[in-house]
Order: structure tokens, then C-alpha cells, then sequence
């Protein structure tokens, strides 16, 4: 079965598509806002310039569409194919062109992640299909869960410990002034 729509058509839907502010990336922001987690969007400096990028936390959080990201999809090298998976339909019409951009993301969103990580930020990636109702309040609170983990981590590597081989000042070995 080929495409109900004409190429003009077709062409005018999806570049009628954006990659700001989409509704599965506002569900997780006011999801985050409502929860007390602050964050800021598409930070320009930080590679791949995440949706939401939490600072207190140095995680950034990628919503992705299961489509353009290819959630799920079977890569054969070999051929150069990619078959569909439940939630990524690769189209019947322009199969070459299609499978050569869903390539290009994953490879591009792999190569973002590893700059983010060198760089010492964790990335977090949520996919359309795990905001859909039945799934997303499992989701968003595994995020919490997962932000909240990184945080307690990051503390406990960060605080400061006194060497054991230092001796430390008690509060009355120091000189007191006088009070008159």
C-alpha cells in the first residue's frame, strides 16, 4: 500500500514538523517544573544542545521521537536496511532516503552522548512511546528516581573527608576574645 498523501503533500507534513517544544517534551517539563526540578532548554555551549538540561544535577535530558531517533529499530549493516520496530515505522515510500536519516541520528545522538559524558555530564534519553498515558507516570517517576540517584552520588564523590594523619584545632584550644 503506498502513501495516501502526494509528494507535495507529504513534503509540506513533514516539514511542518519542529524540534522545539514538541508535546512529549512539555510533558516532561512541566512534569519536572511541577516537581521541583529546575532545568534550561537547548543549552547553546553543550553538545547536541540538549531539550532540558538540569544543571544541579550535570544531566541533560533528550526527549526523542521514536521515528526520527529510530526507537527500537533493527540496523543491518550489511544491507543497509533498518526494519521497523512497534514503535518506529519506517516509511514504504523513499525507504532509502528514510533509512539513511534514522542512521545518521542514532549515529549523531550516540557521538552527543559520548562528548556529553567526556565532559562529565550524564545524559538521559526519553522516548515518545514511553510518554504515552500508560507508561508515563512509570517513566517520569524512574527519572526522578534516576535524577535524584545522580545527585546523591555526585554529593558523596564530592565531600570532603579531613585526613585521618591531620590533627584538627579544638573549639577550646583557640584564644578567645574579650568581652567586655
Amino acid at each position: 500500500m503506498g502513501d495516501t498523501l502526494t509528494p507535495q503533500q507529504r513534503h509540506a507534513n513533514m516539514a511542518a514538523i519542529h524540534s522545539k517544544d514538541t508535546k512529549p517534551e512539555m510533558v516532561v517539563r512541566r512534569w519536572l517544573w511541577k516537581h521541583g526540578f529546575r532545568y534550561r532548554l537547548n543549552h547553546p555551549r553543550l553538545p547536541g544542545k540538549p531539550d532540558i538540561v538540569l544543571l544541579k544535577y550535570r544531566t541533560c535530558i533528550f526527549v526523542n521521537g521514536c521515528f526520527w531517533h529510530g526507537h527500537n529499530v533493527d540496523i543491518d549493516n550489511a544491507h543497509s536496511a533498518i526494519s521497523s520496530s512497534e514503535c518506529c515505522k519506517i516509511p514504504k515510500s523513499n525507504t532509502e532516503f528514510w533509512t539513511s536519516k534514522i542512521r545518521r541520528n542514532k549515529g549523531r545522538d550516540i557521538d552527543v552522548q559520548h562528548k556529553l559524558a567526556g565532559m562529565g555530564w550524564h545524559s538521559i534519553t526519553i522516548w515518545e512511546c514511553q510518554l504515552k498515558p500508560k507508561q508515563r507516570e512509570q517513566t517520569l517517576n524512574s527519572l526522578a528516581y534516576t535524577l535524584n540517584s545522580i545527585f546523591l552520588d555526585d554529593v558523596a564523590a564530592h565531600r570532603y573527608v579531613i585526613p585521618e594523619d591531620e590533627q584538627s584545632i579544638a573549639a577550646e584550644d583557640m584564644e578567645r576574645p574579650e568581652w567586655h
